[in-house]
């Protein structure tokens, strides 16, 4: 179940997002990830584990919007190019020749982050560039 790993390692990108947002703390309503057909994470369980994971954390209530990612190889006989088809082994449907390049489908990435951010404890102090409220994330 490559599912729970992807959300473990999601946590704790997540995680890291938080901290540079101190002293604020952000509130997050939904975490956009891109997800590739190619990854064999199953987009239906890495919302429940997410779900599961979140309970009870600074994350509760947090959704996870997935945005899913086609397969698409180019071929490097004939430039190509398609998206691949298991049935015909992923070979180029213009001259047959086996898939080596895949232009997409293997992505598992935060795309972005909708939050806003709380207001700092009274005795911190506040960075001057923290007043986004959605940032594209690489």
């Amino acid at each position: 179940m490559h599912e729970v790993d992807m959300t473990r390692c999601l946590l704790l990108s997540m995680g890291e997002w938080k901290q540079q947002h101190a002293p604020r703390q952000p509130r997050v309503s939904t975490v956009h990830l891109q997800v590739g057909a190619f990854t064999c994470v199953e987009p239906d369980q890495l919302v429940f584990t997410w779900e599961a994971a979140v309970q009870g954390s600074w994350l509760a209530g947090a959704r996870l919007a997935i945005e899913p990612v086609p397969l698409l190889g180019r071929c490097v006989l004939c430039s190509s190019t398609y998206a691949p088809l298991q049935e015909q082994g992923y070979r180029s449907p213009c001259c047959n020749h086996p898939m080596e390049e895949i232009v997409s489908g293997r992505e598992l990435r935060i795309r972005s982050v909708e939050y806003a951010l709380d207001d700092p404890p009274a005795n911190a102090s506040l960075p001057s560039s923290s007043t986004s409220t959605c940032v594209p994330c690489a």
